[in-house]
């Protein structure tokens, strides 16, 4: 591992779970399910095998169904955790290392930990919160970091109000402000949006983004909410039963064929862009992007900005020849690059290269066989919808 990326390799087994009825809590991935109604024991075996490296940068989504061992492995990255075999770097330094004997307890590894609840002390005002634990940055630089990540989230008006007279998104602040002020080497962040409401999450995600963009410190991000994903994702990192299915730079890991990734309803591509013209008239704006230019709803952004796009394969035909005698607006030249079973043998996932970039399309092997579409093949793709996710 080099001093710009993370390294987890991981081998942990837990035996039978435990009820919450029998132990108070269970003693694997908190999001692992349980049958309530029964008082011994959950007959089920967990398994976590992974060896990932990623960059010690930007945001690096964990992303599964409950039980795929998302928070097991970020517990085992905080050292709350042991697994029977690790070697856990981060930036060079070495945290976990089973062969040599090395476990550092969590106070000496360098990490800011949000919880889905922000574990506020009720006795302590905001400030009281914040400054909880600034003993262990030193004076001076937790003085610094501290008025940074006030400033950075926004909760500067907040410091003399009591936890239980914030919202939940308020609280989530304090929290990530708190675990800012130590200046961790590592942010990690277990499902920060799940105790918050819907009217809530966007203002959180806003704020997330702020600190990516702003600051040098990279975070492990656990969720199971494709939004997330969609919005905040660099490197995405995908968990099923304890396995890494897929692990790298987000837009790859969506518009892989390979290993095909849903994100909510279908499979689709994710689309860096920067917004190039207004259309007024049509109350449209025009999103330059590798693919080339995709024309969308204009929701108030300004000239320049960065934006982030979706497009579902269900949303994408193709044509032989560029259509001018159609609805579609959009229309990309593209390159058939590969044709792949889908989920069900009436239909194909084909990917398009467009330019340095690649859609995928779903089409029935019917229309493939008339259109004569075969890998190498020059084709139009059309997009019929674009949702601009942040």
């Amino acid at each position: 591992m080099t001093e710009s990326s993370i390294g987890v390799r991981l081998r942990l087994t837990r035996g039978t779970r435990r009820l919450k009825r029998e132990t108070g809590r269970p003693d694997t991935d908190h999001g692992a399910e349980q049958r309530a109604d029964q008082g011994v024991a959950a007959a089920s075996e967990f398994s976590l095998d992974v060896n990932l490296a990623v960059p010690a940068n930007g945001i690096t989504v964990l992303f599964g169904a409950s039980g795929a061992g998302k928070t097991t492995l970020l517990r085992c990255v905080a050292g709350l955790e042991r697994a029977d075999d690790a070697l856990i770097t981060v930036g060079g330094a070495i945290w976990d290392d089973s062969a040599c004997g090395i476990h550092l307890p969590t106070w000496q590894r360098s990490i800011g930990y949000v919880f889905q609840e922000a574990s506020l002390f009720p006795h302590l005002s905001v400030t009281g919160n914040l400054r909880y634990g600034l003993k262990r940055a030193g004076p001076a630089q937790g003085e610094a970091s501290l008025r940074t990540a006030i400033e950075l989230l926004g909760i500067g008006h907040l410091l003399h109000r009591m936890p239980a007279q914030l919202s939940g998104g308020e609280r989530q602040r304090v929290a990530i402000a708190r675990s800012l002020a130590l200046r961790p080497r590592l942010l990690l962040l277990d499902e920060p949006l799940a105790a918050i409401d819907l009217a809530r999450r966007e203002e959180i995600l806003h704020w997330i983004e702020a600190l990516r963009d702003q600051l040098s410190i990279p975070m492990l991000y656990v969720t199971h909410a494709a939004a997330e994903v969609a919005r905040l994702a660099d490197t995405l990192v995908v968990l099923e039963r304890g396995r890494a299915r897929a692990c790298g730079p987000v837009g790859d890991v969506l518009a892989s064929v390979e290993v095909p990734i849903s994100l909510g309803e279908d499979v689709g591509a994710l689309i860096e862009g920067i917004v190039a013209e207004r259309d007024e008239l049509w109350h449209l704006i025009a999103v330059d992007c590798a693919q080339g230019r995709l024309w969308l709803q204009d929701s108030q952004l300004g000239l320049g900005d960065r934006v982030r796009l979706r497009v579902l394969a269900r949303d994408v035909s193709i044509t032989l020849q560029h259509a001018t005698d159609t609805s579609i607006q959009n229309h990309l030249h593209c390159v058939v690059e590969s044709i792949n079973p889908d989920k069900h043998p009436a239909q194909a996932l084909i990917s398009l290269r467009c330019g340095d970039a690649t859609l995928l399309a779903r089409l029935t092997q019917r229309a493939i066989a008339a259109l004569g579409l075969h890998p190498g093949q020059a084709v139009w793709a059309q997009v019929k919808s674009v949702a601009l996710v942040k």
